[in-house]
């Protein structure tokens, strides 16, 4: 189910919609052109209970966000998923990017050459600048939020839970600790 809207689509698991969305207009209060970002998503009574100074600061939301440093700058976040896992005290996690897409017609005009297909695409005149937060748990969940530039406003935010099936998949192999390497293997 794809919604277009500022609020969790129908359906989805509120909790996990809920943080997708704060972690969304968290990124558009900073604005375009950012760094790919990675959150673990901790049960907020959970961490309320470990971190009792906390708790007055964290409202009423299931899933507290926390984002993650350390991510290298210049490597594609989808490929340094396949190196993350979590501990158990994890609950889910949540990955923003911003990508430029093309519509499916022109794909298959594409260069093979990366470098020169991410040229080709920033260059395209029918290209779209999208930001995307992806997030899942280990309870199954998934849920997702995608903001087109060309359309920057809360409430043009497609969500849905299963929007960006790649990246998902590679967020869920970061809980289940199966990422798959560059050279087939499993993590």
């Amino acid at each position: 189910m794809t919604e277009v809207t500022g609020t969790p689509a129908r359906g989805a698991d509120d909790g996990l919609a809920t943080a997708v969305l704060e972690i969304e207009r968290l990124a558009a209060r900073a604005g375009w052109d950012q760094p790919a970002r990675l959150f673990a998503l901790v049960e907020s009574a959970r961490l309320a209970a470990r971190e009792p100074q906390l708790a007055g600061t964290l409202g009423d939301a299931p899933l507290t966000p926390i984002e993650q440093e350390g991510l290298a700058a210049g490597r594609p976040l989808e490929e340094q998923l396949t190196a993350i896992t979590w501990p158990e005290t994890v609950h889910g996690c949540a990955a923003l990017v911003e990508r430029v897409v093309l519509p499916p017609d022109v794909e298959d005009q594409l260069p093979d050459e990366p470098g020169h297909a991410a040229a080709y695409a920033s260059d395209h005149p029918d290209r779209q600048e999208v930001r995307i937060v992806a997030a899942a748990t280990r309870t199954g969940a998934s849920y997702c939020a995608l903001r087109l530039r060309a359309h920057d406003d809360d409430e043009s935010v497609l969500t849905g839970d299963d929007l960006v099936p790649g990246l998902l998949e590679l967020v869920r192999a970061t809980l289940d600790g199966t990422a798959t390497l560059d050279d087939g293997t499993e993590s």
